[in-house]
């Protein structure tokens, strides 16, 4: 009887206890609305890569819709700065990120989740059989380039001074995209993009390495926004990025580890 009655009460104190646990391990896991959206604001090149991590993103988390907006880090930025309704940062440099911080709009520090080098884009087949940075200073060839004020443009005459060539005369492109456009739609005979935004032009167009000792290597911070009004979602994503999935993604597109 005195054993019954002692695995009785010992029954009485350990459920509660077990279930004051879940209760406390329910609480430590963000509670995420399914039936909500998600607004990604990430760098031109992260394009593909940001698609597929989204549509994965959603079939965890059904009913989410994860909304992508790709532009160039620096008109990211510009329109964060205006007001646009923004929960997630990705930009490809630390500077332009630096804007958004210094203005007090993210939600803690932003973390480095990928990194990218330089590749020379030229049409199929290599028609002007272009080998280095020096032949894109080679008169009679249309070069096309970022804007100074974008990340890849800033890293391509940052490589373009390594190797002690003057950048070309070009056309100030926007984003990554617009310059491997140009290329594809042979209204360039170069540019100078990402190694990922080679790899996702496929047989459109043709890369040509740069070698290490004038590359710049990219490195791309992501953030909460602070006014996001789906913290937790906007939270679990960016944990999703930099975790096994997300770095799973983002290599098969090409991106090198933080």
């Amino acid at each position: 009887m005195k054993r019954g009655l002692a695995r009785s009460v010992l029954a009485t104190i350990l459920v509660p206890a077990a279930t004051a646990t879940a209760l406390v391990a329910a609480a430590a896991e963000p509670r995420i609305d399914p039936h909500s959206e998600l607004t990604v604001s990430a760098a031109a090149s992260l394009t593909a890569a940001f698609q597929a991590a989204a549509a994965d993103f959603e079939k965890a988390h059904p009913g989410l819709e994860v909304r992508s907006n790709f532009a160039g880090s620096p008109t990211l930025v510009q329109q964060i700065l205006e007001g646009a309704p923004v929960d997630v940062f990705a930009s490809a440099d630390e500077p332009n990120m630096q804007r958004v911080v210094d203005a007090k709009m993210v939600a803690g520090a932003p973390q480095i989740f990928a990194r990218n080098r330089l590749a020379i884009v030229v049409q199929k087949g290599n028609p002007k059989k272009i080998a280095s940075l020096a032949d894109l200073a080679k008169p009679g060839l249309v070069v096309a380039l970022c804007g100074p004020a974008v990340p890849a443009g800033r890293y391509a005459r940052e490589a373009f001074a390594k190797a002690g060539v003057k950048p070309p005369e070009t056309s100030q492109e926007l984003d990554v995209k617009a310059v491997a456009s140009r290329v594809v739609l042979g209204e360039a005979d170069a540019g100078v993009v990402y190694v990922t935004d080679v790899r996702a032009a496929g047989d459109r167009a043709e890369g040509i390495d740069i070698p290490d000792p004038v590359n710049v290597v990219a490195r791309y911070p992501i953030a909460v926004l602070e006014d996001t009004p789906n913290r937790p979602m906007a939270d679990a994503f960016v944990a999703f990025v930099l975790g096994a999935e997300g770095r799973a993604i983002l290599e098969k597109f090409g991106f090198l580890a933080p």
